[in-house]
């Protein structure tokens, strides 16, 4: 996530380090929805400080989840890791990804008309969508064997392998419809000789 908020910072010619928000963009509104607006005004105008707090809002998940994962494995491999404690992780890492999926789509309301044209958002679709799917489907397939609607029938398979056969098959169906989905996003077209040299002499003419 955080390097899809850095592609749309270079398309749009943003550097936080270096201090360039161009003029053109300064002063535009972003309005916070709740449950944001316990902690930000629903309406600030648009700088340096907002952007860089949007910046720290999605970074904070690439530091966070690491940590996390770190301290998982630890406490399993010390035998210390209860129900309760499982659960707290996921509430701190669904937090978490969840202000990082929000900094993202108010950045891109706030952009949508000039980033239009780099389809940021299907590309964004493209890689978050696999992986939305693996993780949400691998625990709805985990739900339903612990229900017991999953079950294996044969002595020679047993219900773990069924349920990684189900998840494989599932990721096969949908990747068919996220190849389609690439390429409209990743289209070769910007990097076309004659599109570039097209796009520059546009330029000289305007």
């Amino acid at each position: 996530m955080a390097k899809f908020l850095g592609l749309m910072y270079t398309y749009l010619n943003i550097s936080i380090s270096k201090n360039i928000v161009p003029d053109g963009i300064k002063g535009r509104e972003i309005h916070h929805s709740f449950p944001m607006t316990f902690f930000q005004p629903h309406t600030v105008r648009l700088d340096h400080k907002n952007l860089s707090l949007l910046k720290q809002w999605t970074w904070q998940f690439v530091y966070i989840r690491p940590v996390c994962s770190v301290l998982m494995i630890a406490l399993q491999l010390l035998d210390i890791y209860p129900s309760w404690l499982s659960w707290t992780f996921t509430l701190i890492l669904n937090t978490s990804v969840s202000l990082a999926l929000y900094s993202l789509v108010i950045f891109y309301h706030v952009f949508a008309k000039e980033l239009a044209p780099h389809k940021p958002l299907a590309k964004f679709l493209c890689v978050k969508g696999i992986v939305f799917f693996c993780f949400w489907q691998g625990i709805v397939l985990d739900i339903l064997v612990a229900i017991g609607v999953v079950k294996s029938n044969h002595f020679w398979l047993d219900v773990e392998h069924l349920q990684e056969a189900l998840q494989n098959t599932l990721v096969i169906v949908e990747m068919v419809f996220f190849s389609l989905l690439m390429q409209y996003a990743y289209t070769a077209e910007p990097y076309q000789k004659g599109s570039v040299s097209e796009k520059a002499e546009e330029k000289k003419k305007e």
